[in-house]
């Protein structure tokens, strides 16, 4: 563990999620807690995406920005909303340059698979029409999140594809969650990691699916062809019990063709970087920004 990092673990909270409502409280709590990014470079503005039923988004803009990920925010698919990913959406248009647009998708238990995909996918689809009103070029649109919220994008990603939506660019995938049935060797070795634990995957799992089987559209590691997709940004936590998934999905996609950058975060675990104090914390809020800078700019 990264001797920065391993200072704060015992400070660090438990959500087991087995008390959705608590422990959105809690979280909540948390994210009020960070330190404030400085936003005088970004305008920023709450909208509403008229949809089935309608979804709030917080649009960030950078000066001059042409290119914009719509950007999922982590919690397990239970917790979380547009004010505790603030934080992390004014860092990544700042790091970026980039317009983000960051979709306060519905929440499990009480609104379990398709609701959050169908809200962002609901938000790409209302992005690319709208692209002239806001600014934005529609050929440089990408789609990205932590967490859940990866996991999430992934499986807009694969929507994209399928129906023949709108053209993705980029795909920015941090610690996402990706496979429902945790059998991979860091899923059934890290039981008791930092914030992510195996028993609190399971629970999320169980909120998000319910008794629905797990399609690819849920759980992105299931689906059999990931030819097509765009190209992808993915980085991992080395003590996540995601990290496997997450590996193996990037070599999946490299060997269907699929052009992927994936960095391996050494002594971190998953939601670390919330820790900025951290030198390595530092590091990678910067490489999301640049990874996406880059996949933008031209």
């Amino acid at each position: 563990m990264d001797p920065e990092l391993e200072a704060f673990i015992p400070l660090f909270p438990r959500a087991d999620l087995t008390d959705p409502v608590t422990d959105r409280k809690n979280f909540a709590a948390l994210a009020t807690a960070m330190p404030l990014p400085d936003t005088t470079g970004l305008e920023i503005e709450n909208r509403t995406v008229p949809a089935g039923p309608d979804v709030a988004v917080r649009i960030y803009r950078p000066h001059q920005a042409r290119g914009v990920i719509v950007w999922m925010h982590g919690g397990g698919y239970v917790m979380g909303d547009l004010d505790t990913e603030h934080p992390w959406a004014a860092r990544l248009a700042e790091g970026s340059g980039a317009v983000v647009i960051s979709v306060g998708y519905r929440l499990a238990p009480e609104h379990r698979f398709p609701a959050a995909l169908d809200d962002a996918y609901a938000v790409l689809t209302w992005t690319a029409e709208h692209a002239a009103e806001l600014g934005i070029d529609p050929e440089r649109i990408a789609v990205g999140g932590h967490s859940a919220g990866g996991g999430i994008a992934a499986a807009v990603a694969l929507r994209a594809r399928d129906e023949q939506g709108p053209p993705i660019s980029f795909q920015l995938l941090n610690q996402p969650q990706l496979d429902d049935r945790q059998e991979t060797w860091s899923a059934r070795n890290f039981t008791d990691t930092p914030w992510m634990t195996r028993d609190k995957l399971t629970a999320s799992w169980g909120h998000y699916l319910g008794a629905t089987p797990a399609t690819p559209y849920a759980a992105p590691a299931r689906a059999a062809d990931l030819s097509g997709l765009p190209p992808a940004y993915i980085s991992t936590a080395e003590f996540c019990p995601n990290r496997d998934e997450d590996i193996t999905y990037a070599l999946r996609l490299l060997q269907a063709g699929v052009s992927v950058e994936l960095h391996q975060w050494p002594g971190t675990f998953h939601g670390s970087q919330a820790i900025l104090s951290a030198e390595v914390s530092q590091h990678q809020i910067a490489e999301l920004g640049a990874a996406l800078h880059c996949a933008l700019a031209g």
